[in-house]
């Protein structure tokens, strides 16, 4: 019998938990890698994580020794600004993330606000690693007066070091939703567009493509939902 994997040629990788924890590589990613490129299959990390630019998780992998450029780079991130661009392009936003994350916003066009503005078309929150009170107090703000509610990632954790955990993108969501009544559409994996948009960027199709994560409720739903090994 044929292996199920066979037939794969585009490998869609979840990074945190799957490729590395925070600064050191999971045993076996590198030699995972290295298979890929030499049976001449193509790869995508896919990463729900939006606390970093496509270009800072390239610096990362470097360091990691882990061979990879823009065309093997598809973050949460990315998929907000095409989600956001399909709605209304060069929209004004306001961003509860980090400085990494907003560079790639204003990269693609938008105009990202650094307080409570009337002109703002959307409130979008990340994977925050440099939150601070004002943001969640100017996101209320802007939610109590109905801007549309957007989030990079479902996460509620991000996996870290030792077995511990790092509060995630919905966490800081929970947050908001107690304060104001108000719940986000969250745009990265599970979402069958996150793997699909990322499929369409290699020129790949759905029945040649594996998707690969340690997590059931977005990584492998999202797989499930996109139609994917």
């Amino acid at each position: 019998m044929k292996h199920p994997l066979a037939d794969k040629t585009l490998y869609l990788l979840d990074m945190d938990g799957t490729i590395y924890l925070e600064n050191d590589l999971i045993d076996g990613a590198a030699d995972f890698i290295q298979w890929l490129r030499d049976t001449g299959r193509d790869y995508v990390f896919l990463t729900n994580n939006s606390s970093k630019s496509a270009d800072a998780y390239l610096e990362k992998l470097s360091r990691l020794n882990i061979p990879a450029d823009r065309s093997n780079m598809f973050t949460s991130g990315q998929a907000a600004c095409i989600f956001l661009n399909d709605l209304k392009p060069n929209a004004k936003l306001y961003v509860v993330g980090t400085e990494s994350l907003k560079t790639e916003l204003r990269a693609n066009g938008f105009t990202v606000a650094e307080g409570v503005e009337d002109d703002i078309d959307f409130l979008l929150v990340g994977y925050d690693t440099e939150l601070t009170y004002q943001k969640l107090v100017d996101a209320c703000e802007l939610l109590t007066r109905d801007v549309p509610f957007y989030a990079t990632n479902p996460d509620w954790v991000c996996p870290a070091q030792a077995g511990k955990y790092l509060p995630d993108c919905h966490t800081m969501c929970d947050m908001l939703e107690h304060a104001t009544g108000k719940q986000p559409f969250y745009i990265g994996k599970p979402r069958k567009e996150m793997a699909l948009s990322a499929i369409k960027f290699k020129g790949g199709k759905p029945e040649t493509t594996a998707l690969v994560g340690d997590r059931l409720y977005t990584d492998v739903k999202c797989g499930l939902n996109a139609g994917i090994t």
